[in-house]
């Protein structure tokens, strides 16, 4: 998605609905037309994932072994996963610590979304701020050992910058997962590393960053011996 574009969708106007959507406004009358431009659009979308995942892959690959090795020498130690995310990511956030604590094969491995409760995380939001509902879960929950995943698509959001500040200072490895260019996860600090998926468009960058997390957990058991 283009910046012009991007600024369509923010402002709500209908040019916006046309470049996401080509279809939406086409002739209902006419259902053969209509469905050669919903296969065309579903096309060239998939045509668009396929290649972002793959450049996206190539790119990410040594920055997935180094995270790979690092977080399964702490697992070996006894460390734990805490992942985190905000809207759509706090669902992959839970998604990829469902892959570690329960995958589809090899060994289950201690992991949490700290998004996942519903009750902890709006009583920080109401009692100390939104911004700190993970930073405050991680003092109570993380030791020096201990893996913290961001999942963003800006790369920008405050509760996350601050949870992996707090992360940092407790000795653990952390890893942020952005899009776009990366926003402030990209050349920060308190990150060890970070999987920045090049794209304007909000979809394509989850779709890449789910095969990500996907290759991430892959790593971890095969550096584990797990086959």
């Amino acid at each position: 998605m283009t910046q012009n574009a991007y600024e369509a969708v923010r402002s709500g106007s209908g040019e916006a609905t046309n470049f996401l959507y080509p279809f939406i406004d086409g002739d209902e009358s006419d259902k053969d037309a209509l469905l050669t431009d919903l296969t065309r659009s579903a096309l060239s979308k998939a045509e668009e994932s396929t290649t972002l995942r793959r450049t996206t892959m190539a790119k990410c690959a040594p920055l997935i072994a180094e995270a790979g090795a690092e977080l399964a020498r702490r697992f070996n130690s006894g460390g734990r996963l805490f992942t985190f995310g905000n809207g759509g990511s706090s669902t992959d956030a839970t998604t990829l610590a469902a892959l570690f604590a329960r995958p589809p094969a090899g060994d289950p491995l201690p992991a949490w979304s700290l998004t996942a409760d519903q009750a902890v995380l709006t009583a920080l939001g109401n009692d100390v701020g939104f911004d700190l509902v993970f930073a405050r879960q991680l003092i109570a929950r993380a030791n020096a050992g201990d893996v913290a995943v961001a999942m963003s698509t800006s790369g920008n959001s405050a509760d996350l910058l601050l949870a992996l500040r707090e992360a940092r200072s407790r000795g653990m490895y952390t890893i942020g997962f952005a899009g776009y260019d990366g926003g402030r996860f990209r050349d920060n600090p308190d990150v060890d590393v970070c999987f920045v998926v090049e794209s304007q468009s909000v979809h394509r960058i989850q779709e890449s960053q789910a095969l990500i997390g996907y290759q991430l957990w892959s790593t971890v058991q095969t550096e584990r011996g797990v086959r």
